[in-house]
């Protein structure tokens, strides 16, 4: 059976950023550094959802270390393209985070208000150590400063799909991480 392709890859308006093959070569970089930093101890992975979900199992997968996952997920984008500027909690984590190392997995840290909120919240839970690992930092795109620990790529300030990220909840399918071009 030959592996298919969402039909969204031929859009014209959809330019690839990073591919399947570029992300998972650097994916696996990254699961490296993490088990050399995190090696003794048994990191607890935590994805917001729903954009970095893609990125933390891969993340997992090549970090060659026992560690854990759990999942929260914060509201800031609506439906739109640009972040609300108010975060929500909307799910929280299972885990008792008490002097845990934690790993926090973001697709993309934009404008750091969301990342902040995290931040907050974790180290009011009393974890041993909180880093951050994303595969995109839009640095432009900064409001406050936020730590970031672990990066794929840095990059301007388009508004990125695919890999787990969404435009109106759409493309979150797609293997690699592309752009929409302005019509």
């Amino acid at each position: 059976m030959t592996e298919q392709r969402p039909a969204v890859q031929a859009d014209p308006a959809l330019r690839v950023l990073f591919s399947a093959e570029q992300i998972a070569a650097r994916v696996r970089e990254m699961g490296l550094e993490l088990a050399r930093d995190y090696e003794g101890t048994r990191p607890l992975f935590v994805a917001v959802l729903k954009g970095a979900c893609m990125f933390q199992c891969d993340l997992a997968r090549a970090t060659p270390i026992d560690l854990e996952l759990d999942f929260l997920a914060v509201a800031s984008y609506g439906h739109g393209t640009t972040s609300s500027g108010t975060v929500q909690l909307i799910m929280d984590l299972r885990s008792d985070i008490r002097g845990r190392h934690v790993v926090l997995c973001e697709g993309v840290v934009d404008s750091g208000l969301s990342v902040s909120f995290i931040l907050d919240l974790l180290k009011s839970r009393g974890a041993a150590s909180i880093k951050v690992a994303t595969l995109l930092n839009k640095e432009p795109c900064r409001k406050i400063p936020v730590p970031v620990d672990y990066v794929g790529w840095k990059i301007g300030s388009e508004f990125v799909i695919g890999y787990g990220m969404d435009a109106g909840e759409r493309y979150r399918n797609l293997p690699f991480v592309g752009v929409l071009e302005e019509a």
